[in-house]
């Protein structure tokens, strides 16, 4: 067996171009084949799994996915605004733990800025026995303008506590953009979460009611321009969305049955990752074929990896030959070939892992950046140990043409040659 070695490892120095050429390809081939794998799967529990800690949203009528996208990932546009009644009703309900108002529809340089209450900071966990923490230990005044900021805010967008900021009105912030004149005072920032939260900008609620620039309409159709200090009428006021945590999970049937079917003018998304979860299983056939893309490549690579050792056999025929002269058996030289073919995939799959974890980190960060999400760079998937198990295998079998090729060599032949 050491003799075996010592014979591959020459052949892969001499022939070290095509060897770096094949082994390189077969690393880019199984770091985005693990890669794909392992960024669906986290994808898809991040996604589904319901991230953000709610048990059921009541928005406007409309689609539950964009209502789920607008105010659990602050992706999509709001499908529309609902009564402050439908809050306070929902506030009093003994089904209901805790009721949270949003309002949306502003931003700061792409982030969405929120409308929402203290129970947010002081009653919401995020995850079981996990609430926000804000550094340092503040959070916004009801009535006056402060904000509370989130992590990816504050380190995108180098802010901190005291800094002053004026809202954009809408989603856009190009430079055409309208902008509020109210200024808001960052007061603390919350410690980073790996939600969506983080990418956020936290207001008072009232503060957005009274935001110059919105405009309400009262009971007689008539608009309302609150302004700060100016009283408004529960009646007038108007949500973008309820966020619901159920002291039951049986109580968010019931709900949805009153307002999904016997209302009309609004939704119940409950159970939130059930949404989630449907959303990914329509987009599975985006994985389906990345997947496909992937399988394919790995047997391009393989095919690639035999044609790069056929083709060096009319070469190494004399060497070949020089060995069974010297008392190798035809086994010896069958073994060389398929040994060194495993190696060479063996080599490349090493440095696919490289590859792998310079894809997650960009996809990690694409993923962070664009919704708030964090993936798990740490998670081991199932394709970390079958990819270059599979390839490796592959690259044995890819060797068999040439080992048998060789193992037929004419001693005679190819010694007598000039």
């Amino acid at each position: 067996m050491a003799s075996l070695l010592m014979i591959v490892r020459r052949s892969l120095r001499r022939h070290f171009l095509s060897t770096a050429v094949t082994a390189v390809s077969i690393a880019l081939s199984s770091g985005l084949t693990m890669a794909v794998f392992s960024i669906s799967a986290q994808s898809t529990s991040a996604f589904g799994g319901g991230q953000g800690g709610w048990d059921a949203v009541l928005g406007a009528k409309g689609s539950p996915t964009q209502l789920v996208l607008n105010t659990i990932y602050h992706l999509e546009t709001s499908p529309g605004n609902i009564p402050w009644e439908y809050y306070t009703r929902l506030a009093n309900d003994p089904r209901i733990r805790l009721a949270v108002p949003y309002a949306l529809g502003d931003n700061y340089k792409g982030y969405r800025v929120v409308g929402t209450t203290r129970e947010l900071f002081t009653e919401f966990e995020y995850a079981p026995g996990r609430h926000f923490t804000a550094v340092p230990d503040q959070l916004f005044d009801p009535l006056r303008a402060e904000a509370v900021i989130g992590a990816t805010v504050a380190r995108e967008l180098g802010m901190g506590r005291g800094d002053r900021f004026r809202p954009y009105h809408g989603l856009a912030s190009h430079s055409g953009a309208e902008e509020h004149e109210l200024a808001y005072t960052v007061i603390s920032v919350l410690e980073p979460t790996n939600t969506p939260a983080d990418k956020v900008i936290w207001i008072p609620i009232e503060g957005v009611f009274r935001m110059p620039g919105h405009i309400f309409f009262d009971e007689e159709g008539h608009e309302l321009h609150a302004g700060l200090g100016k009283t408004i009428p529960d009646a007038d006021k108007e949500i973008s969305a309820v966020m619901l945590k159920l002291s039951d999970p049986r109580a968010g049937q019931m709900l949805a049955f009153e307002f999904n079917r016997q209302g009309k003018d609004a939704t119940l998304v409950w159970p939130v990752a059930a949404v989630m979860a449907k959303l990914l299983k329509d987009l599975g056939w985006v994985n389906r074929i990345l997947e496909a893309v992937a399988y394919l490549i790995v047997f391009v690579t393989g095919g690639a990896l035999l044609a790069a050792l056929y083709n060096t056999m009319n070469e190494r025929r004399r060497e070949f030959a020089i060995l069974r002269a010297l008392g190798a058996r035809r086994r010896t030289v069958f073994g060389v070939i398929v040994l060194e073919a495993a190696s060479i995939a063996m080599i490349g799959v090493t440095l696919g892992y490289g590859v792998y974890f310079g894809i997650l980190l960009l996809a990690a960060r694409i993923v962070r950046d664009s919704t708030g999400v964090v993936l798990d760079l740490g998670l081991v998937h199932p394709s970390l140990y079958w990819t270059p198990l599979g390839i490796v295998g592959l690259g044995a079998l890819a060797g068999l043409l040439p080992a048998f090729k060789a193992y037929s060599t004419d001693v005679a032949a190819h010694l007598t040659r000039a």
